[in-house]
Order: structure tokens, then sequence, then C-alpha cells
């Protein structure tokens, strides 16, 4: 065959293709979007850090009120009995008043449910640290067999079939499927929405309060250094510092509870490494007043108690926390600075944010 004419077969072919691949411009446009949904555009209260939202979960007002439904949910129990909300109730700052937790099979554990406040600011979830964000951290009490024991496919195939869910799973996600992750993004988006930021404290900061002289006193004296006899301290602010208004570093302390750590060694669970041991995550102070009891095993009823194991400086351990500059000598604080350091810890109680309706049981 002729090379030319064998060029020129090659060329009608290619032309051919082309012609045949060739779409009308009304074909190449995508379908139009239908998924919509009501961005927040939140608004950060004076003097707090942006808050760092996953890329993959904005905040809109769709997976807020998913979310929100999910939290007061007790389909997501093994017995249909449990929600998130029966271990974080709203009137004790989203918190348990309970030592420990009883999970839906009878079981307690071992540790006190942590308040639920300003989790967007927050980071280390659980007072080991175990989960490193919040849309982790909702995934875990779930299928936990001492708490709400249920496996999250029955918990997906239990919503699916309520005639609530789909319709609120497509418009926060685009389709009514529902999985565990988009329960999960949901819940943290809700989450992210419990923020605490109209207490006394917060209105001192802006000029929209004036503290008592009690309440004053008491500020002084949680900014100060401890451990000096007669002239120190209430030594809070090295972990409970107010810089980005959280009243917590959420890193890890042993603040001297005790010597040894055979029952429960905290962060060194999760590291494997014993320098850990005793290590718990510190929590917000704010609405304090309102958590009790306190610490991560809630061995202490009242505020009073936690004061006292303070200004008595606390068991000296491996792992005790160089902040801990009073361990094993004390404060020195007399019961009129126990009151005032207490004056202003209960500055720090918000009752508008234990009393948002937009929190509250949807239901």
């Amino acid at each position: 065959m002729n090379r030319n004419f064998f060029h020129i077969i090659l060329f009608c072919l290619f032309i051919t293709m082309v012609v045949a691949c060739k779409h009308h411009p009304e074909e190449m446009t995508p379908p139009p979007d239908t998924f919509n949904p009501t961005y927040i555009d939140l608004e950060i209260p004076p003097f707090f850090p942006p808050m760092d939202i996953p890329v993959d979960n904005p905040l809109t007002e769709e997976g807020v009120l998913l979310g929100r439904y999910l939290f007061w949910e007790k389909k997501l129990s093994g017995n249909n009995l449990m929600s998130c909300a029966t271990c974080h109730l709203p009137e004790f700052g989203f918190s348990d008043p309970n030592q420990f937790s009883t999970g839906i099979n009878g079981e307690i554990g071992n540790r006190q449910a942590m308040a639920l406040v300003n989790l967007g600011w927050a980071y280390n979830f659980f007072w080991d640290g175990r989960a490193g964000s919040i849309e982790d951290q909702v995934q875990q009490p779930v299928e936990n067999p001492i708490e709400m024991a249920e496996d999250w496919d029955n918990a997906i195939l239990e919503l699916a079939a309520d005639t609530l869910y789909p319709p609120l799973f497509e418009a926060a996600f685009g389709s009514s499927a529902i999985t565990q992750d988009r329960s999960a993004k949901a819940l943290a988006q809700f989450l992210r929405m419990l923020i605490s930021s109209n207490s006394k404290f917060d209105k001192q900061r802006i000029g929209q309060y004036d503290f008592t002289a009690d309440e004053e006193a008491g500020f002084d004296l949680f900014l100060a250094e401890g451990g000096q006899q007669g002239v120190g301290g209430a030594d809070c602010f090295h972990c409970h510092g107010h810089s980005g208004m959280q009243m917590g570093d959420y890193l890890f302390h042993n603040n001297g509870l005790d010597q040894h750590f055979v029952a429960d060694p905290g962060l060194a669970i999760i590291t494997g490494n014993p320098l850990d041991s005793g290590k718990f995550k510190t929590p917000s102070l704010r609405n304090i007043e309102l958590t009790a009891p306190y610490m991560h095993d809630g061995r202490f009823a009242t505020l009073d108690q936690v004061l006292d194991h303070y200004n008595t400086g606390g068991e000296i351990s491996t792992t005790i926390d160089p902040f801990m500059e009073a361990a094993g000598g004390g404060l020195f604080l007399d019961d009129t600075k126990k009151q005032q350091v207490m004056a202003f810890l209960k500055c720090l109680t918000d009752t508008s944010f234990i009393n948002n309706e937009a929190f509250s049981d949807p239901n």
C-alpha cells in the first residue's frame, strides 16, 4: 500500500474518532450541585484564639443540628436507654454528678466523666489523651463495653430505620447515607458549639463586671507562685492559666494525688513510658463550681477538698510535676485566702451556657 495513502487513512480515522468522542457543550456541564449547607461563621469570643476546625468537617447549621439529635439519641446504646447526655448533663456543666458513670450492663467505670466545654480549643481527649480529635473521641464510648456497649453497625441500622435521621443526614452531608464517620462528624460539630464565654470572669475581662474584693484577691492568689509560708499564692496558673481564656493547658501532669499508680497509671497506659505514670490531662476550670466530683477518679466531692489537697502539698512521687512547687510542704493558705480563691473560681460559672436551649434535648 502506498505510504501516503496509508497516512491519509490514519488521519481520517483520527478525525472520525475525534468527532465521535466530541460532546456537545451542554453534555460537558456537570449537573447542578443541590447540596447547599448553611456554613456557620463562628463568632470567636473576646480573647479566645481561633478555633482549629478540620477542613473535612466544617461547621454547618445542618451538621450541628444532626449532632445535637445524636448527642441525645439513646439508639446509640445497646439497650436504647443511654445517650451521650446521660453522662454529660447540662445542669452539671455537661459532666456527671456521680463519681463514676454506670454503663448499660451495670458496670461501673474507674474514671470521672470529663466536662464538655470549649472542646474546639482542646486537644488530647480523655483523661489519658488516647483520642487525638473530637471526631475520634465521640466514637469510642458507643462501643465501649462498660459504657454504651453498642456495635456501630447496629446503631447505624437503627438510625436508618428511624424516619427522622435520613433527611437530617441528607441535609448535613448531601445524601441520606448514614455512616459511623458521618455520625462522628456531626457529633463533633455539635460539641464544638458548646462554648462557654459568659461567666463573670469573661465579663470582667471585657469591662462589663467588676470583681468584688474577695474575687479580686482570689484572682491574684490564683496567679501567684506558691510554697512561701504566709506570703505565697495558690499556684494555680501554671496548669490553669487564663491565656486564651481556656483555664487549662490540656497537657498531662502528675498533681500529687498518689505515690504509686497501680490502679490507674494514666498517660503511661497509652505511651508505655513509666515516666508518664500518674499523669492525667488538665481539665478546664470553667464551670468548675458545677462539675463535682473532681480529679480523674472523682475522689474529691467538693472544691474545698480540692483546695485542701493543693494546700497540703499532695503526695511526692518519682513523676511529680515540677509545677507542684509546694509538693510535700504545702501552700500555707489560711482560711481567708482559701475562701478568696473559691470566690474567684465561682466567677468561672456560666449559667447561660448550661441553660442554652440550643444544647438541650431536641426531642
